[in-house]
């Protein structure tokens, strides 16, 4: 078995991670960080795992969590991580780290839509890109893997074949997407209340998301030019969900069977992406819960455009079964070890 820390493990995405470790036959979680938690089970802050995860939950010993762990997943802040990491690298340990410290190439692009001075730029250099459908080879012995915000997962990927064969324009790309409320952590601000989100549908951070920058630097990695993206989040009235909604030109006259080709051939050996049939388009019910991602599209012949839908769980595909399945990577173990499940229908 490999040790495995979780440092933040009673956020969402930090308990959404332990739940999956518990039962990965691969690995073990020998340590838990909690700062708000420490001292209490993490069974007792999260009754579900009772008699299958009652280890004590800890305040953060870098000293204390590295003396029996290997690898360590932190679930933090953007920059709360520049605290932690360092002293986790120094000691030689392998790390996914949620946070958008290391999403970035280049660090400038971070500190202008972060507002905030990178703390690790030497690290930087050491840091992969989490998406394993595009980076798996460079995951295999990355020392940090930055894991994708769940906004940039379903929209890279969404759009990745046709950006790779160049059969679209990289002007006027618009990407709309929804997520559930747990996509902004657990917290308790006024808009994430009850009453506030239930029974309604809004957009927010509009024209200046943080998401925006990274999925304008991996779609131009993809296209090998820069592009500028529209991008709009939006709040969706459910727990847990995200779908994505992409427009995009195309150049030349295609129709939905040859685009869909083009993706079946593009994601041929990619378990845990999904191509639907011509007519058919992802719900989020579909993938809730599980690491897939569904993608359908359809092809506007009046307007030359096409479509794309793209489903992931923000949770899962989009944190935390996306870290598990790097980590598998990064340990040589299968892929899809603790995380081939289907999604959760009802």
């Amino acid at each position: 078995m490999i040790n495995v820390g979780i440092i933040g493990a009673t956020g969402y995405v930090g308990i959404e991670i332990a739940r999956i470790l518990s039962a990965h036959p691969g690995f073990k979680i020998t340590s838990a960080v909690s700062q708000s938690f420490a001292g209490k089970r993490i069974s007792d802050v999260y009754p579900a795992l009772n008699g299958i995860l009652d280890l004590e939950l800890e305040s953060l010993s870098i000293e204390k969590i590295c003396a029996n762990t290997d690898f360590f997943i932190t679930a933090l802040p953007h920059g709360v991580s520049g605290k932690i990491i360092p002293e986790l690298a120094r000691r030689g340990k392998r790390i996914i780290d949620h946070s958008a410290d290391f999403r970035y190439r280049n660090t400038g692009i971070y500190e202008k839509w972060y507002k905030a001075k990178h703390q690790m730029p030497e690290l930087n250099e050491l840091a992969v890109y989490g998406l394993p459908e595009l980076y798996r080879e460079k995951i295999k012995s990355a020392r940090i893997t930055a894991n994708p915000g769940c906004y940039p997962t379903a929209s890279i990927l969404g759009i990745a074949p046709l950006l790779a064969e160049k059969v679209i324009s990289t002007e006027g790309i618009i990407v709309d997407a929804a997520s559930g409320i747990s996509g902004a952590g657990r917290k308790t601000d006024l808009p994430y209340q009850y009453c506030e989100a239930s029974e309604n549908f809004k957009a927010y951070g509009i024209a200046v998301h943080r998401h925006t920058s990274e999925i304008e630097q991996e779609m131009s990695l993809l296209a090998g030019k820069e592009i500028l993206v529209s991008f709009t989040p939006h709040l969706l009235p459910m727990k847990r969900g995200l779908l994505a909604t992409i427009y995009a030109g195309l150049e030349g006259r295609y129709s939905t069977g040859k685009l869909l080709d083009l993706y079946k051939t593009f994601y041929r050996d990619e378990f845990f992406v999904r191509i639907l049939k011509e007519g058919m388009f992802p719900e989020t019910r579909y993938t809730s819960g599980s690491n897939f991602i569904d993608i359908g599209l359809a092809v506007d012949e009046r307007l030359n455009r096409v479509v794309i839908i793209s489903s992931i769980d923000n949770l899962g595909k989009g944190a935390a079964s996306q870290a598990v399945q790097c980590l598998n990577i990064m340990n040589g173990l299968p892929e899809n070890a603790g995380i081939e499940r289907a999604g959760m229908f009802i």
